[in-house]
């Protein structure tokens, strides 16, 4: 596998060269590709070797050098349960949703639930766009074989793997719950709330955020049977009685305020370490920003910083990364 940041030029001449391609740039640099074996969702932050970005001229290009073929398929909203019919025997997915459209909350509520989405691996992003642009530009997402463009739905890359090559799909989160912090119940699924169980007690959720002092930069965590998954904070609006999230909270789930790991820069990258290299990889804007990644390097994964993480299902948070390898005698049989 191939990660880098390509001038359009480069990458148009690599699609022109029938290369399998999973692109994240701006929407008028997306704009500029050719048709050819990719997709491609809105992003303007990027991890690179030298370090985090904003770009809104190059692109992020992953190239699944390994692929012996693929399949590219858009998803509306009501179709994304069936997001794993068009899949090979022995491949993988990557999966690309714009930030704020029905299938990304229909995705986030429901995903999990879809029919073989778990039996191989699935991995992508949310689709974004500069900061300055939220709620004035939708983000997108492009199929290059056709040239289609979309701000609602999902576009896959359905790629077959040899025999002889396998996928791991995994996740490194900073975040553990704070034993200490209390336990928060919400009754309804969304991305927001008015009001939820603290333990057990109904209360103004945004009232008791901001009486609490809570630190927003820190996720709920819930956990799943010893997965730890984030739900980030968008904003509090104490005048609204509404805080909005980044990923739906889930009725009935006990969550608490994620552990504090200090600096959140000198954290993120101790965790991540020398680990990454030739592995296709997205991190949360919310790490790239709350852990001051613009400039630095942090560890040797690269990629776009999105909206919302996949890795079988939404994540917030987190930085899911993808490799391949050879696989043992026992599992090619």
């Amino acid at each position: 596998m191939k990660n880098r940041m390509m001038t359009v030029a480069e990458a148009s001449a690599a699609i022109a060269a029938g290369k399998t391609l999973l692109i994240a740039g701006s929407e008028t640099a997306l704009r500029h590709l050719p048709k050819g074996r990719w997709i491609g969702g809105t992003s303007v932050y990027f991890l690179t070797a030298e370090g985090g970005r904003c770009d809104e001229e190059d692109v992020f290009v992953t190239e699944f050098e390994t692929a012996t073929s693929c399949r590219i398929r858009h998803y509306g909203p009501d179709a994304l349960p069936g997001l794993a019919q068009a899949r090979f025997e022995h491949g993988i997915s990557a999966i690309l949703i714009p930030a704020f459209s029905k299938a990304h909350a229909q995705f986030a509520i429901e995903g999990a639930g879809y029919e073989g989405v778990f039996d191989q691996p699935l991995m992508g992003w949310i689709t974004g766009t500069h900061l300055d642009e939220i709620g004035k530009t939708t983000p997108k997402i492009f199929d290059g074989l056709t040239g289609a463009v979309y701000d609602e739905g999902a576009v896959l890359l359905h790629a077959e793997l040899p025999a002889g090559t396998m996928a791991e799909l995994d996740i490194i989160n900073l975040f553990q719950q704070d034993p200490a912090a209390d336990t928060i119940v919400f009754d309804t699924d969304g991305f927001s709330a008015e009001t939820a169980q603290v333990n057990g007690e109904t209360v103004d959720f945004a009232a008791y955020v901001a009486s609490k002092g809570l630190d927003t930069k820190l996720p709920l965590v819930a956990d799943y049977a010893g997965a730890m998954i984030n739900v980030s904070f968008q904003s509090v609006d104490a005048d609204k009685h509404r805080v909005q999230f980044y990923a739906p909270v889930i009725a009935g789930v006990e969550y608490k305020l994620a552990k504090s790991t200090g600096d959140y820069a000198t954290s993120f990258a101790a965790r991540i370490g020398s680990e990454g290299g030739e592995e296709l990889s997205c991190n949360c804007i919310l790490n790239y920003l709350y852990g001051e990644m613009e400039g630095k390097k942090t560890g040797s994964f690269t990629g776009p910083a999105t909206f919302g993480e996949i890795a079988y299902i939404l994540l917030n948070q987190t930085l899911v990364h993808l490799k391949f390898e050879a696989a043992e005698a026992s599992q090619v049989a």
